[in-house]
C-alpha cells in the first residue's frame, strides 16, 4: 500500500514536470547565473526548498542568502531575488518583491499562479503545474495541501542546479570543496 502510494506520487512530479516552459527555465537560469549576489525567500514548505536551492548555489560559488537570516547583506542592482509561492499572493513575498525592484534588482518567482501579484512584478516566472494549499479541491492530487508544489519545487531547483553546473563548468568535487565542514 505505502509503495503503491510513492509511486503514485512519483507520477504527479513527473506530469508536473513535463508541463514545465524551458523558455520559462532557461531565462530565470541566466538570471541567476548572471546575478551578483542571488537572495532567497519562501514560507513554509516552500521556504524550505528554498533553503535547498540556496545550499546548492553557494555549493556552486555563487554569493547566496537566505532571506532573514542575520547575515544577509542588502539586496542592489544586478541581485536577483528568488520567491518561492505557490499561490503568489504572500504578502510578506510580495513586500519583498516590491523592495528588490525598487533596488533595480531582478525578481524570479516560482509559481502556479503567473498572474499572480508577485508574477506581475517579476523578471522571470517558472510555472509550476501543481496543486497548493490553497487550490484543495480544485486541482487534481492524492496528495494534501500544497505537497505537489513543493515537491515539484525542489525537482524544479536541482534541475536548475545541474544545468548551472555545467554552464558555469563545475562538479560535484569542486562544489563539494566548498560544503559545510563544521558538521
Amino acid at each position: 500500500m505505502v509503495k503503491n502510494d510513492v509511486v503514485s506520487i512519483l507520477r504527479e512530479l513527473e506530469t508536473a514536470a513535463a508541463l514545465l516552459s524551458e523558455t520559462e527555465l532557461t531565462e530565470a537560469m541566466n538570471l541567476i547565473a548572471g546575478a551578483g549576489q542571488v537572495f532567497v525567500a519562501g514560507a513554509g514548505r516552500s521556504g524550505l526548498m528554498g533553503k535547498s536551492f540556496a545550499m546548492r548555489l553557494a555549493h556552486l560559488g555563487k554569493p547566496t542568502f537566505v532571506i532573514g537570516e542575520t547575515t544577509t547583506p542588502p539586496i542592489r542592482k544586478g541581485d536577483v531575488l528568488i520567491l518561492c509561492s505557490g499561490s503568489g499572493e504572500t504578502k510578506s513575498l510580495l513586500s519583498m518583491a516590491q523592495k528588490a525592484k525598487g533596488m533595480d534588482a531582478s525578481v524570479v518567482v516560482l509559481t502556479i499562479h503567473q498572474n499572480s501579484s508577485i508574477g506581475q512584478r517579476a523578471d522571470a516566472i517558472i510555472q509550476i503545474h501543481a496543486a497548493a494549499k490553497e487550490d484543495e479541491g480544485k486541482r487534481q492530487s492524492i496528495q494534501p495541501m500544497g505537497s505537489l508544489f513543493e515537491q515539484s519545487l525542489i525537482i524544479t531547483l536541482d534541475g536548475i542546479i545541474l544545468s548551472l553546473m555545467r554552464k558555469m563548468d563545475q562538479d560535484t568535487a569542486t562544489m563539494f570543496e566548498r560544503h559545510a565542514n563544521l558538521e
